[in-house]
C-alpha cells in the first residue's frame, strides 16, 4: 500500500485481488460499505443499492455501546461502473466548524497484473477556511484513517470474490 499527503490532497492506493467489478461495488454500495469504513450507509430516499450521480446518502458510526456517534451526509459526485466512483462530503471534525465547505472523496478503480488497484484520493482542503496547521492535522489523521480501511475494503472484496458474486 501506498500514499501521499499533503494539506490538499490525501492519498492512498492498496492492490486488491478481484475484479474491478467487485471493488466498485465495495466501494459504493450501501451494505458492503458497512462492512468496512460506516457502521451504517443509506444511499438515496429508498436506499438505493447503487448509488447514482447527484444521490445523496448518509454515513453513521456508532461506538462499542452502540450509540451514534458521528452522521455526515455525502452527495455522489461520480458513479462510473466499474472505474470511478466519488462523492462529497464534510467529514465530523469539520461538521462543527465555520468554512465547512465538502472535501471530494475518489475511489479510482484500475486493473492491472495481479489484481485491481484501488486508490482512494481526498482533496479540496485548499477551499476550507482553516489555518494551515489545522488543514495538516486532518490531512495526517484522514491519511492514517485511509491507510487503516482500505485493507478493511481490500478483505471484503476479496471475500466476495471468493465467494463468485459482490
Amino acid at each position: 500500500m501506498t500514499g501521499r499527503t499533503s494539506t490538499d490532497i490525501i492519498s492512498q492506493d492498496i492492490l486488491i485481488k478481484a475484479s474491478p467489478e467487485a471493488v466498485y461495488d465495495v466501494v459504493s454500495r450501501a451494505e458492503h460499505i458497512a462492512k468496512w469504513f460506516a457502521d451504517e450507509v443509506a444511499w438515496g430516499e429508498s436506499g438505493e443499492l447503487e448509488p447514482v450521480a447527484g444521490a445523496r446518502g448518509v454515513f453513521l458510526w456508532r461506538d462499542d455501546a452502540g450509540n451514534m456517534t458521528s452522521t455526515v451526509e455525502a452527495t455522489v459526485v461520480t458513479a462510473d461502473r466499474p472505474s470511478l466512483f466519488s462523492f462529497t462530503w464534510v467529514s465530523p471534525e469539520r461538521q462543527r466548524s465555520a468554512g465547512s465547505a465538502p472535501v471530494l472523496v475518489e475511489f479510482r478503480i484500475n486493473a492491472e497484473a495481479g489484481g485491481t488497484r484501488l486508490v482512494v484520493c481526498e482533496s479540496g482542503l485548499d477551499a476550507v477556511d482553516w489555518n494551515e496547521q489545522a488543514k495538516a492535522a486532518y490531512a495526517a489523521d484522514h491519511s492514517n484513517g485511509w491507510a487503516g480501511f482500505l485493507p478493511k475494503a481490500r478483505a471484503v472484496a476479496e471475500s466476495f470474490e471468493a465467494q463468485g458474486s459482490a
